[in-house]
């Protein structure tokens, strides 16, 4: 039998040789990476407001529980300013790799952006909606030291004496600000807007009597309505809230439109890969069925809503086009 003759590769043909490896191991090791399953680092939560408020509270109350299903710790971040937006906008520019989420609330998604023309990111195409976790009834509450103590006596008192009072927000742009500018404008009122730099500092304010009004998410607001020290004169819910049985809904007092919930969602930036949506969307739902989250939420007056992305985006463009219409219609401006 002949056996064919064995050559030695050239030293060109060995070279050629490695540096095709060296080129196909260059491929190789990012498309590793990317299999990697999603996180394998921890993971930001971006709260656009100052520490105190009803966003804050509900993105900690989650945020505790999400490592466990997600298998990476989940570090909240404030960074306040501009009534949300400048969290807002840190989330909408961030790289859409998973790890830099964003809580969503209708101030920064619909609000805040309605109002402001310098705001650089659209609410409806630079984010990826993941889940609305909760929604949560707005109050009016006033301090102690002011003259009515509910909602008849409230509306009196206002109109007795327009522009004597003034309101307090979390910012020019939130909601706060612009439904009670829709209170104001469906009720005949008018008091004085002071913005803050998010519902916690507002919050503050009132309670020390600093400023009298507040239209405040219920969560935040409740532990001081609970203290006696501030009194809830109305509330933007479908129905009444069983914390508090006495207090009226703006339906109830002739003002439905009023009626609008807030919301706290969870967003990342656009272009965010779909297998991280579901895994976000699946540890919230994770998280909040245990019974204590579940409980902590709703104590707070929310109710649970767990939406899909596709109906969180939804809902997000409905508020959007309300908000549009109560700046074009009060003729509502920054200045």
């Amino acid at each position: 039998m002949i056996r064919p003759l064995m050559t030695r590769p050239s030293p060109l043909a060995r070279r050629r040789w490695l540096a095709l490896s060296c080129a196909l191991l260059g491929v190789a090791a990012p498309l590793a990476v990317q299999a990697q399953a999603w996180p394998v680092k921890p993971v930001k939560l971006q709260v656009p407001f100052a520490p105190g408020g009803t966003t804050d509270i509900i993105a900690r109350v989650v945020a505790e529980r999400l490592g466990g299903p997600l298998g990476q710790t989940v570090v909240v971040e404030n960074k306040a300013g501009g009534g949300g937006s400048v969290g807002a906008t840190e989330t909408a520019r961030a790289t859409p790799d998973g790890y830099s989420l964003g809580m969503a609330t209708v101030s920064t998604t619909a609000a805040n952006p309605a109002i402001n023309p310098k705001i650089t990111y659209d609410p409806l195409t630079d984010f990826t909606p993941i889940i609305n976790i909760a929604a949560t009834p707005n109050v009016i509450v006033v301090h102690p030291s002011f003259p009515a103590r509910d909602y008849k006596g409230f509306v009196a008192e206002l109109k007795k004496n327009p522009g004597r009072y003034s309101y307090a927000s979390s910012g020019t742009g939130g909601i706060g600000h612009l439904q009670m500018e829709l209170y104001k404008s469906l009720s005949g009122v008018f008091v004085t807007h002071i913005p803050y730099r998010g519902a916690g500092p507002a919050l503050n304010d009132t309670v020390a009597g600093q400023v009298p009004i507040m239209f405040d998410n219920l969560p935040s607001a409740l532990p001081f309505i609970k203290d006696g020290r501030l009194v809830p004169i109305v509330v933007a819910s479908a129905e009444r809230v069983a914390v508090l049985p006495q207090v009226p809904t703006f339906k109830e007092v002739g003002l439905a439109p009023v009626n609008r919930m807030a919301y706290y969602g969870i967003i990342g930036p656009k272009g965010l890969p779909r297998e991280v949506v579901d895994k976000v969307s699946s540890a919230v739902r994770t998280a909040v069925a245990l019974p204590e989250v579940k409980k902590r939420i709703e104590d707070t007056g929310s109710v649970l809503v767990l939406n899909s992305p596709e109906a969180f985006a939804a809902q997000i463009k409905a508020e959007y086009a309300v908000y549009k219409d109560v700046v074009a219609r009060r003729k509502l401006s920054l200045d």
